[in-house]
């Protein structure tokens, strides 16, 4: 079986830039903490605005697809157009939508609202992802999980904002979190000023990189990718239950209050944001492999177990999930840019943009499933995804520590 042959001659002399990893990293964190507003607000407008669960899953449906569908055309595109400051423009969309929320009356307006801040979204993550490639020196996982805690600990973050400030307060004040999207357009604009000076270098980087590495058969890079974008799909479609439906969850079986119910959605994402610190520095040391081995198939047994438990072991059980699955992410999206060197853009908008897509599709149906039968039932159903990480035995080994 082929393998890496070497690295790319800039990796092995270049060292990591974590000035810019930082600045991506906390770029991110502002990013997805004006995104989990989405799904945070939901039992404030099904109340003001006489929703249903199927009407809130389309609300994720059209902001998740809106982001989904436009993040691989932007990684193409800018793989052989680099736009260093496409990253503050795209946060500018996402104010747009941001502010255009706050003020939203009507079913309609919340979905044009959101499908702002998904354009917003499509041309932030492949893009920032790029760039976190750029600056890693080589050490592409850990900067790969570096940029994505950031956006991990935002979305932790979201929700316990929107309890504190939007659910007492009345939804207009989602406008406060524009302040967010200013100081990242700030940070970004910065952050493309370094890129255009990168740019030129990395093109040569590309070019040497062909090179460099050797070829794979289509057949294996194609098997490849269809078992990692089914594992992005067992993780995404068990996240959007917990996402968009774990507070109505507590609510409807254990009787706890909206703030209540929050804090536990909290305490779930910022384990969210643990794991995927450790999967990827993990993935440069023991191969991507076994990461995605243990990050996608264990968390079954805990998966399995959440419907049965009481709200102790809820709790427990919602943190080793959260911890377990958000090791995975990294993993598969350094293992695709190896598998595909040269199309990082690309790659990333791809995975990205899945990994929006099925959180859309899951949270529409899970959305539907919950209204025909009951929301206990869906993490019932939900429990038996992670056993799809057993297809990760046909991945090919890549990366050797």
């Amino acid at each position: 079986m082929n393998t890496i042959a070497k690295e790319s001659p800039s990796s092995s002399v270049e060292k990591t830039i974590f000035p810019i990893l930082v600045a991506i990293s906390f770029s991110h964190l502002l990013n997805d903490t004006i995104q989990s507003l989405i799904p945070s607000i939901y039992p404030l407008v099904k109340e003001s605005l006489h929703l249903n669960f199927t009407q809130l899953g389309l609300i994720t449906l059209c902001f998740q697809l809106t982001s989904s569908i436009l993040q691989p055309f932007v990684g193409y595109y800018t793989d052989v157009y680099p736009k260093p400051y496409s990253l503050a423009i795209g946060m500018g969309i996402t104010l747009l939508g941001l502010v255009s929320l706050s003020f939203a009356s009507s079913f309609v307006s919340v979905l044009v609202s959101v499908s702002f801040v998904g354009m917003g979204s499509a041309v932030f993550h492949p893009e920032a992802s790029r760039v976190a490639y750029m600056a890693s020196g080589g050490r592409r996982g850990f900067a790969q999980s570096f940029f994505q805690v950031g956006g991990n600990a935002g979305s932790a973050i979201g929700p316990l904002l929107a309890a504190l400030i939007v659910v007492p307060y009345g939804q207009f004040h989602i406008i406060w979190f524009s302040l967010a999207a200013m100081v990242a357009i700030i940070v970004l604009a910065n952050v493309g000023n370094w890129y255009k000076v990168k740019k030129t270098e990395t093109h040569a980087a590309k070019r040497r990189q062909a090179v460099s590495v050797s070829s794979y058969p289509k057949s294996t890079i194609m098997v490849s990718l269809g078992i990692l974008l089914l594992l992005i799909f067992s993780k995404y479609f068990y996240m959007a239950s917990m996402t968009s439906y774990f507070t109505f969850y507590l609510i409807d079986k254990f009787n706890v209050s909206v703030q209540t119910a929050q804090v536990h959605l909290f305490i779930f994402l910022f384990a969210i944001a643990a794991g995927t610190l450790i999967g990827g520095p993990l993935g440069d040391r023991l191969g991507r492999k076994y990461v995605i081995w243990i990050s996608i198939l264990g968390a079954a047994p805990f998966t399995l177990a959440l419907p049965y438990a009481n709200l102790f072991w809820t709790t427990i059980f919602s943190v080793c999930i959260g911890v377990i699955l958000a090791s995975a992410f990294s993993a598969i999206l350094v293992y695709a840019q190896e598998l595909l060197p040269g199309k990082v853009g690309m790659i990333s908008g791809l995975f990205f943009g899945l990994a929006f897509g099925m959180g859309g599709v899951g949270s529409a149906l899970l959305g539907r499933l919950a209204d025909v039968t009951s929301i206990q039932y869906v993490y019932q159903v939900c429990s038996f995804l992670p056993l799809i990480g057993l297809l990760t035995v046909f991945l090919p080994n890549i990366h050797k520590p």
